[in-house]
């Protein structure tokens, strides 16, 4: 599906750079969802850089994930990847 994550990669400041199926690409902040709940654990680095992707989704080892709607929604967008990606 078009909004589907095709790759994700951790950053610094937790924020997350992603790109989708349907071509949209840009930076997700998590920092607004760090004290809520099962996200609280995102604040250790270690464990917020094991993120990925399952089923077309944004996840962490012990099931926190972002849904598809709410990461297009409060994704900040960019045109194309940023230097650093390009050879990944």
């Amino acid at each position: 599906m078009y909004w589907d994550v095709k790759s994700v990669k951790p950053l610094t400041d937790y924020r997350i750079y992603v790109e989708t199926e349907g071509g949209q690409k840009g930076f997700f902040d998590l920092t607004p969802y760090l004290d809520h709940g099962v996200f609280s654990e995102l604040r250790d680095i270690n464990y917020f850089n094991q993120v990925g992707i399952l089923f077309g989704a944004v996840t962490w080892p012990h099931e926190q994930d972002i849904a598809p709607e709410t990461l297009l929604a409060e994704m900040q967008t960019i045109d194309s990847s940023p230097a650093e990606f390009v050879s990944l």
